[in-house]
């Protein structure tokens, strides 16, 4: 119980970072959500056998954790969280391409392990780039960024409810656990008791969210997100966008870890 009443605790943690006061935090919205999607753009495209050309790319979430005064560990612990997803999909690679791509020493590397770091170097720089950006900004900010760009209000809408309802149904398994350990006295929960948890979490849920949408309309909701924040699209930004976007394009085209063991070479 102690586990799911923290695991709930933890994701709205996002959202309460984002009330603090930082420069990154002053950013506007639009700017933040617009040079992520082109961070991960950068990092997706680069070649799959990619290594070293993704090392630079590391600098900017570690700038941006910095500059909005996040702690390293809290983000290393949701991407140890995840990582077993990743691992799963990236394990095959070494089996399936077992090409000789490079040597170190006696051992011969194949592609299947080269491609595999890369799967996972990338998995954690956009990742991490996710996470500062609702950590930064709030996902109802981000949806509000998304709407003003241009996105369909339909979709931006499904988006912010469908974060929002996480908590629905997350408050609802609770008590559904709560009442099962008062009536069992603590006792641990059979496997033959979880599916008529399962069904009676989905009707209570789908009630909980009726009365919510409910409620919603008689206090005059439209379908249009509104926030308390009203930032605006300023020079700052524009400057944010311009440099954050000419340095990842440097790093992108740019095989800087190999430009700089070519001069140490050529200097010493």
């Amino acid at each position: 119980m102690a586990n799911i009443e923290s695991g709930i605790y933890d994701i709205g943690y996002l959202d309460r970072m984002a009330d603090r006061s930082s420069i990154i935090h002053k950013l506007d919205a639009r700017a933040k959500v617009l040079t992520t999607i082109f961070f991960v753009i950068m990092v997706v495209s680069t070649d799959k056998y990619e290594i070293a050309g993704l090392v630079p790319f590391i600098i900017m979430p570690i700038i941006l954790i910095s500059l909005a005064g996040f702690s390293y560990s809290y983000f290393l612990h949701k991407l140890v969280l995840v990582s077993p997803f990743v691992l799963f999909v990236a394990i095959f690679n070494p089996y399936f391409d077992r090409v000789p791509l490079c040597n170190l020493g006696p051992i011969t590397v194949s592609g299947g392990w080269v491609s595999f770091v890369s799967i996972l170097l990338r998995f954690s720089l956009t990742v991490t780039a996710a996470l500062v950006l609702i950590a930064s900004t709030g996902f109802p900010q981000v949806c509000r960024a998304l709407e003003q760009m241009g996105v369909p209000r339909v979709f931006t809408v499904q988006l912010l409810f469908l974060y929002r309802y996480i908590f629905v149904l997350m408050e609802e398994g609770v008590r559904m656990i709560r009442s099962h350990n008062l009536r069992s006295f603590g006792r641990k929960i059979q496997y033959s008791v979880y599916k008529h948890l399962a069904g009676n979490l989905l009707l209570r849920t789908i009630d909980r969210a009726n009365r919510i949408h409910m409620a919603m309309l008689c206090r005059g909701f439209d379908g249009e997100i509104r926030t308390l924040h009203t930032n605006k699209f300023e020079k700052k930004d524009l400057i944010f966008v311009i440099a954050t976007c000419s340095l990842l394009t440097i790093f992108r085209f740019v095989n800087l870890p190999q430009l700089g063991g070519t001069l140490f070479l050529r200097l010493f």
